[in-house]
């Protein structure tokens, strides 16, 4: 049985799931303003055959959250890529013990790992410089797993990204252009509202652009540092969480996107060129081949009109952020995002985007 809400999360459901017995547990939600697409709590647990500790992942509390989940198919597809997909990837994910869903619904659980022993880092501060080079290398090494390798019958079942639900958030953005604007446009830096309004209807032409051009491989599309925990500094560990919004595509995607919203502004201008060759050294002793540092820098700059810009927008024109925290999340994200796209001539490349494009 799905629980509905978390008072449902009982010591016999616990049991249940993880085929021990559970005598008493101490539920605290954490991430609050974090996991707009889901409740998360810790759950604390006394028993046999069971782990000091879980977490429980359920759907958001909001229903615009949810129905967002749902329309995009986010909750289905992590319960299937942990079933059927976390196993081929060494490194980089957590032990999952339990999931189910209800197909096409919001009724979800997912009973995790806790991994509060590591360290959770505010997106809106930034992370370090340590902790982005062990992301992009992580991130390389799971990219590296599907690496030209998901054009394929068994892996149909995930949205590419020129997919129907691309063209469904494409044609969200300029529904919700308004809302968006009005409500974040204070926080941006110059030129970035005309990168928004410009951006706002070709979402897909640039993902169709980048598409036919770069190797596809599976891509988390929400790797941002809140979706992330990590080991001491320098130890390089780090597990990534919140798989519900993959798709196929170039990984220059995931890339553009931790590094243009989870770092400050200045940090990444500074430490960006390094951190990229990191990402690019890392799929090479991976086994990718035919695939150069200069093509992947040209893929991340154009990448960075990709998701950042999409899910500020989509985050802060219409879900219910629920507090202040999350309302500064989408400021931050917006900013960074919208800079970073500037750095890399993304008002230049949109404003000649539609005479350039040549697809059907």
């Amino acid at each position: 049985m799905i629980p509905a809400s978390i008072a449902e999360v009982t010591t016999t459901w616990l049991s249940e799931a993880l085929k021990g017995d559970v005598r008493d547990m101490e539920i605290q939600q954490i991430g609050q303003g974090i996991g707009l697409m889901g409740d998360i709590y810790r759950v604390a647990l006394q028993g046999d055959g069971v782990p000091q500790s879980v977490v429980v992942k359920l759907p958001s509390s909001f229903e615009e959250n949810r129905a967002q989940g749902v329309a995009l198919g986010m909750f289905d597809a992590e319960i299937r890529f942990y079933a059927e997909l976390a196993p081929a990837a060494s490194v980089g994910l957590p032990e999952i013990y339990y999931t189910e869903i209800e197909s096409g619904t919001a009724d979800f659980v997912i009973v995790m790992q806790d991994l509060s022993g590591m360290t959770m880092v505010d997106q809106t501060k930034g992370m370090s410089v340590d902790q982005a080079m062990a992301a992009v290398k992580v991130l390389a090494q799971i990219h590296a797993v599907w690496w030209n390798d998901v054009q394929n019958d068994s892996m149909s079942w995930i949205p590419d990204m020129i997919s129907e639900r691309i063209a469904f958030v494409d044609e969200m953005l300029q529904q919700i252009l308004p809302v968006f604007t009005g409500a974040f446009a204070e926080y941006l830096p110059e030129g970035g509202l005309e990168i928004y309004e410009r951006f706002s209807g070709n979402y897909l032409n640039i993902n169709k652009k980048l598409a036919g051009r770069s190797p596809w491989t599976l891509v988390h599309q929400d790797y941002r540092v809140e979706n992330m925990l990590f080991g001491p500094e320098g130890s390089g560990d780090v597990v990534v969480i919140d798989w519900q919004g993959i798709g196929l595509g170039p990984g220059s995607y995931d890339l553009a996107y931790i590094l243009g919203g989870s770092l400050e502004t200045n940090v990444r201008r500074e430490h960006e060129g390094k951190l990229l060759k990191a990402y690019h050294d890392s799929l090479l002793s991976a086994g990718v081949s035919g695939y150069s540092m200069d093509q992947l820098n040209q893929d991340y700059a154009l990448s960075h009109l990709q998701g950042g810009l999409a899910t500020a927008m989509v985050t802060g024109g219409s879900m219910d952020l629920s507090n202040e925290r999350g309302v500064q999340l989408v400021a931050t994200m917006a900013r960074r995002h919208a800079q970073a796209a500037l750095d890399h001539d993304g008002l230049e490349e949109l404003k000649t985007l539609n005479s350039e494009l040549k697809v059907p």
